[in-house]
């Protein structure tokens, strides 16, 4: 992180500089130092450049010119989700710098820091990476400009994209950088976005509009077999002007996220031709294995004098997967770690395990065991190897797949022998868990129970209305219900006392005054209240942010009830929070405006009482 470092290596130069939105954190948990460990690992010298200063250049010369390329990342989050709330009002803490100080990276972190690094090094490649550049390699919603913003390779003084999980890709362009081949040429890695000149674009659609029998014997094989691979959507201009086209657009793109079958995806910009080659491959076990037993310190760099909150939260957990087939509308995994499952295996989390128990400052309890979903360790169908995931069907909703394989039998006997190791005293799972699938095998239920959570269980059914849930793709009431039955029964049995912590949103597309009542009779109801809650802010390349720009469901075309009423969605958030004497008149507002005055009095039933 700085020449004194560099130079301590006895390197005179680096090969390629990292830069990102967050402090710098040497854990597996955090993008930046995956990538850094990953391409040293290949023999490549890495700097890393953390939370620069953005007015001026000066920050990003710190290190010098690498030899073949600036990495260019926001960090672990989108800087707009990191900086501003559901809201758009500045947070007040940044659990990915030093003592959660806000301030330290800008909004548009990836476009800023690339046109620094441009001013600096106008010759010096630039690669974009992370989840920011990723979800934001199309045409997509923004939502702090309330408009359609251009892809992001199309706003910033870059290259290259490398969405998803970029391993793969990154060694792929380093390797090639390496042996001097112009980055410009650069242009059949999968899961990589590149740039096409519209001139360029306009000679190959003349030369596609004849017959692919025609090309194969012509001078111009390149243009039948590039439109045999990619697939041309609506330009910007037509999807920045119609919300159906736009929803056309995601539809195609969405159905394409697969590295089996997949196609990659072309979209005209004004100034340039926005190219997304198709989906990389998950990573075989080995190469996960691999990737997490990296000689990572689990440390905050030692520069910092201020604790990290985000490795706090992380620092004695396990990564065991990637990937959910979840498929919720309202995240973006699906369009960045895929929905096929890749694990690894149990020997290599033992041993990442078994490195926690040397730490002088390890308790002896394992705080988190998973992955974007808990319980998904280990899982797969049958149909992934050949065809990958389904495209006419979730594997969840509306039901659990009889193709997909549920058996918790690897989760358990990795649970299991990650109890038994020697230092370890308690290894918990509270959160993360896909009850659902939870509910598939009650053998993993009851060890749960028995021995992995502490006190509370924290699960997101995020709504109660089944109107609500269809347009999430979650699991409706119905099956919370069974689960909540199973999850008191077998705390009974295990003689324990142990609560279930719910995640509910407001303002999901879809989402009315009434439904909200609906979730506020349910919570009274069951006698319980959580404070677990949240807008649902709208983040690009999800299916509900699509519903919420649009108002049509992308998938049938059906129109969306969207709220985008400040009013209305304070009204939504309040009713969550309806015993609170600070919401009282937006909770009755609520209740008056959906003909629901029966709610306010002194009866047991009520929400809210009346005033005198």
């Amino acid at each position: 992180m700085s020449p004194e470092e560099v130079k301590a290596r006895g390197w005179k130069e680096l090969d390629i500089i990292l830069v990102t939105g967050d402090a710098y954190v040497d854990h597996s948990s955090f993008g930046t130092a995956i990538i850094g460990r990953v391409l040293e690992d290949a023999g490549f010298k890495v700097g890393i450049i953390a939370q620069p200063r953005w007015d001026n250049p000066e920050d990003f010369k710190k290190l010098g010119k690498p030899r073949l390329f600036f990495s260019v990342s926001a960090g672990n989050t989108d800087s707009m989700v990191s900086n501003l709330t559901p809201g758009l009002k500045p947070r007040d803490k940044d659990a990915y710098s030093p003592g959660g100080k806000t301030g330290l990276r800008p909004n548009r972190a990836v476009i800023i820091y690339s046109n620094r690094i441009k001013e600096a090094f106008p010759d010096v490649p630039i690669v974009l990476g992370g989840i920011e550049a990723s979800l934001r390699r199309f045409a997509h919603y923004d939502y702090l400009s309330d408009k359609v913003r251009q892809a992001i390779l199309a706003d910033a003084p870059a290259d290259l994209v490398v969405y998803g999980m970029g391993e793969l890709q990154i060694v792929e362009i380093a390797k090639r950088l390496q042996v001097e081949e112009n980055i410009r040429e650069i242009r059949d890695i999968p899961g990589t976005v590149w740039k096409m000149e519209v001139r360029a674009w306009k000679e190959l659609k003349e030369k596609g509009k004849r017959t692919t029998e025609v090309l194969a014997r012509d001078t111009a094989p390149e243009a039948a077999r590039f439109f045999k691979e990619y697939i041309e959507i609506p330009s910007f201009s037509e999807v920045s002007q119609d919300k159906a086209v736009f929803a056309k657009a995601f539809r195609t793109y969405f159905l394409e996220q697969n590295p089996v079958t997949g196609k990659g995806i072309v979209q005209p910009h004004p100034k340039t031709i926005i190219v997304q080659n198709r989906p990389m491959r998950p990573l075989t076990e080995a190469e996960l294995d691999h990737v997490y037993e990296l000689p990572y310190t689990g440390e905050a760099h030692p520069s910092y004098t201020e604790p990290i909150p985000a490795l706090e939260m992380v620092k004695f957990s396990l990564t065991t997967h990637r990937g959910c087939f979840g498929g919720c509308s309202f995240c973006a995994i699906t369009q960045h770690q895929g929905r096929m499952i890749a694990s690894r295996s149990i020997e290599s989390v033992l041993r990442e395990a078994k490195k926690l128990t040397e730490k002088p400052d390890f308790k002896g309890i394992i705080n988190g065991v998973g992955g974007p979903t808990a319980n998904m360790y280990g899982m797969g169908c049958r149909s992934w190897e050949k065809k990958g995931v389904c495209l006419d069907k979730a594997c969840l909703y509306p039901r659990v797949c009889p193709a997909l394989d549920t058996s918790h039998k690897k989760l358990l006997e990795l649970m299991q022998r990650l109890r038994e190791l020697p230092g370890i005293r308690q290894v918990f799972t509270g959160y993360g868990v896909r009850y659902d699938l939870a509910l598939e095998d009650e053998e993993y239920l009851e060890e749960l129970c028995a021995h992995h959570i502490s006190g509370q269980l924290r699960i997101a059914p995020e709504h109660f209305s089944k109107r609500v849930t269809d347009a999430m793709s979650k699991p409706g009431k119905e099956v919370y219900k069974r689960f909540v039955e199973k999850f008191t029964a077998f705390n009974k049995k295990c003689g324990k006392e142990q609560y279930i912590v719910n995640y509910l949103m407001s303002g999901h597309p879809g989402c009315t005054l009434e439904d909200m009542i609906e979730m506020a009779e349910y919570m009274r109801d069951r006698g319980g209240y959580t404070e677990q809650v949240q807008d649902f802010t709208p983040t690009p390349m999800t299916v509900s942010t699509c519903m919420y720009y649009t108002g049509l469901d992308p998938f049938t075309g059906k129109k969306v009830y969207v709220a985008r009423d400040k009013k209305e969605k304070a009204m939504q958030r309040a009713l969550m929070h309806y015993r609170s004497p600070v919401n009282y008149e937006l909770v009755y507002e609520a209740l008056e405006k959906a003909g629901r005055l029966d709610l306010v009095g002194n009866a047991h039933k009520c929400l809210i009482r009346r005033k005198e």
